[in-house]
């Protein structure tokens, strides 16, 4: 079936001091088959070799800023403010698009005649010389809801393409996890969540710090409890406690 849908992406790096791992990400938006995309880099008056790998790619990038900001879920939503796109990928320094034609597939997997509210697919991590290690732990249910994050964030956020339309910004209470409460929103009011069945990012992993995993944790219990109520999060919780405590081999 010939697809006629030409979505257009906006793709949002939100980057600060990223030199060393700024390049492999704006190189995997601009050699992507598919051409309908807008491209946009907020920097956060980054002081090493960001500028000059920015400057290099100039003219591929459709928008850049560069200002001081208020921490990363401020930077991405002066990017959502900029986007004109169909969908929003935030993109982050450091992960990439996992294929030249990762966005290409994913439009060719929609058979329905209308664009789906949201689409998702899986996520690989990769080390710094964007070697393959595993894929992500939590992975991409064959059905996906705003009930489905009970579960933890079951799909990685820049695998997660929301409708323009759909995205509010994201909410600044939230240092670590805002991406969480941003895409429990948004499928909250979605119709159609479309599953590529395809891996669409390379995340680089490296390692959160103990003081921010676990500030990230509060935050996630917290935007649970806002969305889905105390009783259930704290049940839920107390389950996953005791099944790690009673598991064999511990």
């Amino acid at each position: 079936m010939h697809n006629r849908l030409n979505p257009k992406f906006s793709i949002i790096t939100v980057t600060y001091n990223a030199g060393k791992v700024l390049e492999d990400t704006i190189q995997s938006v601009i050699t992507q088959t598919w051409r309908n995309i807008e491209y946009i880099i907020i920097d956060g008056a980054s002081t090493d070799k960001t500028p000059d790998i920015i400057e290099k790619y100039r003219p591929y990038i459709h928008t850049v800023v560069s200002e001081p900001d208020r921490g990363i879920y401020d930077a991405m939503n002066k990017g959502l403010a900029l986007a004109t796109g169909d969908y929003l990928c935030f993109l982050n320094a450091g992960d990439t698009l996992h294929e030249d034609d990762t966005l290409a597939s994913m439009v060719q997997s929609i058979h329905s005649k209308a664009l789906p509210d949201v689409m998702y697919g899986e996520t690989a991590l990769v080390d710094g010389e964007r070697h393959f290690l595993r894929m992500r732990r939590l992975s991409a249910p064959g059905r996906l809801t705003w009930k489905s994050f009970r579960q933890g964030m079951l799909v990685c956020h820049q695998a997660f393409f929301a409708k323009r339309s759909l995205a509010e910004p994201y909410d600044l209470r939230y240092r670590f996890s805002s991406d969480f409460d941003w895409c429990i929103r948004i499928m909250k009011k979605s119709g159609v969540l479309h599953n590529t069945r395809l891996t669409l990012i390379d995340y680089l992993e490296e390692g959160m710090t103990t003081a921010n995993r676990k500030a990230s944790l509060k935050e996630r219990y917290r935007i649970m409890v806002r969305h889905y109520g105390w009783f259930g999060t704290a049940c839920r919780h107390l389950w996953f406690a005791l099944r790690l405590l009673t598991k064999p081999g511990r």
